[in-house]
């Protein structure tokens, strides 16, 4: 097959492969005396009906369960042999997992990495015992203020869109799911076609793709997986209307010291991802750092809120505007309305020129400071692959951001964040 070099600053210089069965590789070679092997898949909670809502988790943790080839726990066996580390995540739109080796073992370990993903048996007697290990999981995560608070963002935020649910799925469901459940599901998703494997690292270009094509190639016949004509889709992936008033839930949780206030707006996702940037630069401006305007105001200088940030939450098919305090219970009211004024502010004003500075050098040092490692740059090239459909959105990011204008700023805070229709939750302390 034919390979891609991608053109991008001079800091990154990956090459993009794709095989026959559908598989996307990338890899590109850096001087750092490790290998990343990072292999993502475009299935995550999102895509599972409630009927099995927790399924693409609990299989992340079955994945390591033997293979025809492997015994259970034989892969990490060798990984930890020779110093090699490895982990796993799953999120509402995708699951990754990788290994970081020494380059001299990558050939040896890569093929196992792939074996249990193309593989994994996933046997009756594992599957019983990994149910309680993620039943214990969610136990924990019900525990958990700091999630339970985001469950609620989550539930208020989307009325339709799966991303209302949680990535562990709850207890009831996990409960009765069967193996054979997961089996299904495991050969619908875990194919090449729905994989983007990334290697970055000391290895020349050219063995990084041969070691992974030729694992494949052995691991999976081509006729056992052509690529399909269409994989199962996200239902009802079009992204939610706007608030049209404001949304406002009010909880207790005793487990709070402090009240927790979080201002929501449905705003664009990654499938919009060029009406994302100005988003970004405004949660900079607001509240990321001590000198954006929400902390100077509500913290530093009147000290109302112990903590406040703005985050632009970005899924693939919406996104979320967030503006976040912990505070003292008796100050909700006036926190909120301090809020509202500041994105008031910013729809009549513009941002300053020491603002846009600011947040653009803060852009290059970061994208600059987040290319340093091959788990870095092997878990940016997956993520752009799998969620946007190119690399070339993440080389770009840089040059987006420097590029605004105050006026695109004030556009998009007109646009996106208006202050009489927004989704709001406040959680205090106290008795349940």
């Amino acid at each position: 097959m034919t390979s891609i070099l991608i053109k991008s600053p001079k800091l990154n210089s990956p090459t993009v492969h794709r095989l026959p069965n559908g598989l996307t590789i990338i890899a590109e070679q850096i001087p750092v005396d490790a290998v990343n092997l990072n292999v993502w898949l475009n299935v995550g909670s999102a895509i599972e009906p409630n009927a099995i809502n927790g399924m693409a988790h609990f299989l992340e943790h079955m994945i390591f369960k033997g293979t025809q080839r492997l015994k259970s726990g034989e892969f990490e066996q060798q990984i930890e042999q020779r110093g090699a580390v490895t982990n796993a995540a799953t999120s509402q739109d995708y699951t990754h997992y990788y290994i970081t080796t020494a380059p001299k073992d990558f050939a040896e370990l890569a093929p196992l990495q792939l074996d249990v993903l193309l593989n994994a048996s996933i046997p009756d007697e594992g599957f019983e015992r990994e149910r309680f290990v993620v039943l214990e999981e969610i136990r924990r995560s019900e525990d958990n203020p700091r999630r339970r608070s985001y469950q609620r963002m989550a539930e208020l935020t989307f009325e339709t869109l799966p991303y209302r649910r949680q990535v562990l799925g709850p207890t009831s469901v996990i409960e009765q799911l069967v193996p054979q459940q997961m089996r299904d599901f495991h050969s619908t998703w875990y194919r090449p076609a729905s994989m983007t494997a990334v290697a970055v690292g000391n290895l020349p270009v050219d063995r990084l793709i041969h070691i992974i094509e030729e694992s494949v190639t052995q691991l999976l016949p081509a006729s056992s997986h052509p690529v399909p004509d269409r994989l199962p889709n996200l239902a009802g992936s079009a992204a939610e209307s706007p608030f049209t008033h404001i949304v406002r839930q009010e909880y207790v949780d005793p487990a709070l010291k402090q009240a927790r206030l979080m201002m929501l707006w449905r705003v664009p996702g990654l499938t919009d991802i060029q009406n994302t940037y100005e988003l970004d630069v405004l949660t900079s401006v607001l509240g990321q750092g001590r000198t954006a305007r929400l902390v100077k105001d509500l913290r530093e200088e009147r000290g109302l809120v112990s903590s406040v940030s703005a985050s632009n939450l970005t899924y693939l098919h919406q996104g979320v505007f967030a503006v976040s305090a912990q505070l003292p219970v008796e100050h909700v009211e006036a926190v909120e309305a301090a809020i509202v004024a500041h994105i008031q502010h910013l729809q009549s004003g513009r941002v300053t020129e020491s603002e846009m500075a600011r947040v653009q050098t803060q852009v290059a040092n970061h994208f600059t400071f987040g290319n340093e490692t091959p788990s870095d740059r092997a878990g940016l090239y997956g993520y752009y692959q799998t969620l946007v459909g190119g690399l070339e959105p993440a080389f770009n990011y840089s040059a987006a951001i420097q590029s605004l204008s105050a006026s695109a700023l004030q556009t998009a805070a007109q646009t996106y964040l208006p202050t009489n229709a927004y989704g709001i939750v406040v959680i205090k302390p106290g008795e349940s």
